[in-house]
């Protein structure tokens, strides 16, 4: 009995030792290492990112105040033209007649206030003579005001005309580029309540601007003078310089008559109009400009890790590291931020006086020197796995082919 008992118990040693050597044999070196970081010099940015349209700086609709067809077009797409330039015609035949009538009519109202002029000049004198009664001294004034009132009236009718004879001929209102040509000859316009845009026409196209929708959360740190970077799907491979030129705040519209700042039902989106200098063309009106505003920009200047003002010294804990750490107990005054030294194996606490930030880094105005090493974190050393030859394999699988198992079988 006591034989069996002892055999068993050597059998349950030999497997324990067995398990030990298994499992333990997959690992080396695990652990905890104190992770540093050094005090270097950097630049330190914050961005706001937004998406938004190349236009031209000044674009005019040209359109027309008068219906009819369009007789002759003078421009096409691209067309480079000038303040005054001819650049369609409608047919004139039409205000051409309006304005013979006119002119026709203006000369009897003229002749007729002239003649009812003279018969109430007349009528006055025998009037005032008593020798006409009061009946046709009034019928004579009555005639020539109502005369009067025609003549002015005709005068402002030949005015109109002659105006709407002169819109039939449709120039440049600037210098510029056909960006747009809505109209071909033959067609037939008709100005309503809409005045009809026949050209768009854009000016120096080698200074463009984006119109661009930046988010609510993003509008506070925007302003005027920011510098910006921007992408076109175009050329994706170019980087194209701009600066912040506008934040339109309140109800103003743009051209389209769209709210400067608009909103759906979860978003709010205010307009930024961006300047872009466009010396080679590159930049076309309507292109999609991904844009990157730098609301902040600090230029070599001594930062540390964000992950250093967070970090705690646990003396117990950094003392299994071979680390001393000086003044556990130490605590920031006021106004400082509290980071913690390596040098060799102590870590020592210093006060800094902070600066600006972003999500990585943090600048030092006073308290550290460049090059310093900082504590950042604490960290679990991964495992190293050992020889993947020595690792235990279920009895049941096969072994690879050419095995001492295989030769068995």
């Amino acid at each position: 009995m006591n034989r069996k008992i002892v055999l068993a118990g050597a059998v349950g040693v030999l497997v324990i030792a067995g398990a030990i050597f298994i499992f333990s044999g997959k690992k080396a070196g695990s652990g905890i290492k104190l992770e540093t970081g050094k005090v270097s010099r950097t630049t330190i940015t914050n961005v706001v990112t937004a998406t938004g349209t190349v236009e031209p700086v000044t674009e005019v609709d040209v359109g027309t105040q008068v219906s009819g067809i369009i007789d002759k077009l003078y421009v096409d797409y691209n067309d480079v033209v000038k303040a005054g330039q001819l650049i369609a015609e409608m047919d004139k035949v039409t205000l051409e007649a309006s304005l013979q009538a006119s002119t026709a009519q203006l000369a009897r109202s003229k002749s007729e206030y002239e003649y009812q002029q003279k018969n109430y000049v007349r009528s006055k004198v025998l009037h005032d003579k008593k020798l006409i009664s009061e009946t046709d001294f009034e019928t004579a004034t009555y005639d020539y005001e109502q005369a009067k009132a025609n003549y002015e009236e005709a005068q402002a009718s030949i005015v109109s005309v002659r105006r709407n004879l002169e819109y039939a001929t449709i120039t440049s209102p600037i210098d510029g580029v056909v960006i747009s040509k809505a109209v071909e000859e033959g067609q037939t316009v008709a100005a309503g309540f809409e005045t009809p845009t026949l050209f768009t026409i854009a000016a120096d196209l080698t200074k463009m601007q984006i119109i661009a929708d930046v988010d609510e959360a993003d509008i506070g740190a925007v302003q005027d003078g920011q510098r910006v970077t921007f992408t076109v799907d175009a050329y994706p491979n170019d980087t194209f310089e701009g600066e912040v030129l506008q934040v339109r705040l309140g109800e103003s519209s743009d051209d389209s008559g769209t709210a400067s700042s608009s909103s759906t039902s979860t978003v709010v989106t205010y307009e930024v109009v961006i300047s872009a200098d466009n010396p080679d063309l590159k930049l076309k009106p309507r292109l999609t400009a991904n844009i990157t505003i730098y609301t902040m920009e600090r230029n070599n200047v001594l930062s540390v890790p964000n992950k250093a003002l967070r970090f705690i010294a646990e003396p117990k804990l950094l003392e299994d590291l071979g680390i001393t750490v000086t003044d556990p107990l130490t605590e920031a005054p006021e106004g400082k931020r509290l980071v913690w030294v390596k040098n060799g194996n102590q870590l020592e606490p210093k006060a800094i006086t902070v600066g600006s930030s972003n999500n990585n880094v943090t600048e030092v105005l006073s308290g550290l020197e460049e090059g310093e090493d900082v504590a950042v974190d604490l960290a679990v050393e991964a495992p190293v796995i050992a020889n993947q030859t020595e690792q235990e394999r279920s009895p049941f699988m096969p072994g690879p082919p050419g095995s001492k198992k295989d030769e068995k079988k």
